[in-house]
């Protein structure tokens, strides 16, 4: 007598687990390293910006995933984070570098329009007690110089200039004769002292110059 035979039961296999979504924390940390070592070069540096702030995006929501189980590379993630973070305070500080020395470029240009610009008035003087000297002076500026000699046998005695421009100014000597004696000369521009020197004897030089 046969038996009836029993109907085989089939048994279903688990499904895999998901693979882990680790691209995102992954391209987080490749992100942020690079931005954080670009960051550190003046100039190219400036391409540091946008991959230190995606870094930062990936690592987070890389992050995310992983603490939702999604993702098992949370220490890779939290580097990139890290790296992006630092790479974007460097990326601040050399914009903030940049734009001070772009101010101070700007600041130093209009100076330097101004100070072409601006005049300025020269003021010679000679004193003393020579009953005679030689004075040589000169001027130079934006409009021209001139160099001139005088023979002088009374003090005091002053000379007037108006000059223009960045590189603009003058000279001033003075020699006694062979009566000796002592003579000053002063240099003044716009009315503050620059420049001032005392000659005593016969031939006796004082010179007023590089001021």
């Amino acid at each position: 007598m046969s038996h009836p035979q029993q109907p085989m039961m089939q048994y279903q296999q688990p499904a895999p687990p998901p693979a882990p979504e680790n691209g995102l924390g992954t391209a987080g940390f490749v992100l942020g390293l690079l931005g954080l070592l670009f960051s550190f070069i003046p100039i190219i540096g400036v391409i540091a910006w946008p991959l230190v702030i995606l870094g930062l995006i990936l690592g987070l929501v890389g992050l995310s995933k992983a603490n939702k189980g999604q993702a098992n590379n949370k220490g890779l993630a939290i580097a990139g984070i890290t790296l992006s973070a630092v790479g974007l305070v460097v990326s601040i500080l050399w914009a903030a570098v940049f734009t001070k020395a772009a101010s101070d470029a700007t600041d130093a240009i209009a100076d330097l329009e101004a100070q072409a610009n601006k005049e300025s008035v020269l003021v010679y003087e000679i004193t003393g007690d020579a009953p005679s000297a030689t004075v040589s002076y000169s001027t130079f500026s934006d409009s021209g110089s001139s160099t001139n000699d005088e023979d002088v046998t009374s003090f005091p005695w002053t000379k007037e200039f108006t000059v223009k421009g960045l590189f603009s100014g003058g000279t001033l000597t003075v020699m006694t004769g062979a009566e000796g004696g002592t003579v000053t000369c002063k240099i003044t521009v716009d009315g503050v002292e620059k420049k001032t020197a005392t000659g005593t004897g016969a031939h006796a030089l004082a010179s007023c110059s590089n001021f």
